[in-house]
């Protein structure tokens, strides 16, 4: 069993990014992590790491940020889908009005997890359940 969790924003955005990589079937594997900075080094206002996109026509669909305890996320497009598919996991979020964004904050390595239902409504909006419909 494991009794560290990884805290450190940039090895979660590593792990993230790893996760979206790995995918070579499903609707994630419509996603590519793009304009990747590797020598990117967290600070408290958060430092841009990579964008998130989708493959098919390079639409920037997220992009990461990482802070010393923490990874960031910006999501840029399918808004509603995205707040609704995070509604049912432990991440904290909260939109931005200019420009309109939902931030999504991943403290530790096990919500790499919980974020891929929010990366999967961002290629496929309806597959997500609304918060008024039941399980």
């Amino acid at each position: 069993m494991v009794t560290e969790r990884i805290t450190d924003g940039r090895r979660i955005g590593e792990l993230l990014s790893s996760e979206l990589s790995a995918r070579s079937d499903g609707p994630l594997s419509a996603l590519s992590v793009t304009d990747a900075d590797t020598d990117a080094e967290a600070s408290e206002a958060g430092t841009y790491a990579y964008a998130v996109t989708r493959e098919d026509d390079a639409t920037r669909l997220a992009e990461a940020f990482v802070h010393p305890d923490r990874l960031r996320l910006e999501f840029r497009t399918e808004l509603d889908a995205v707040s609704s598919a995070i509604a049912s996991t432990p991440l904290r979020a909260r939109p931005k009005d200019d420009p309109p964004r939902l931030l999504v904050f991943v403290p530790d390595g096990a919500g790499v997890k919980h974020v891929l239902p929010a990366m999967t409504a961002t290629v496929q909006p309806t597959a997500v359940p609304s918060k008024t419909e039941s399980p």
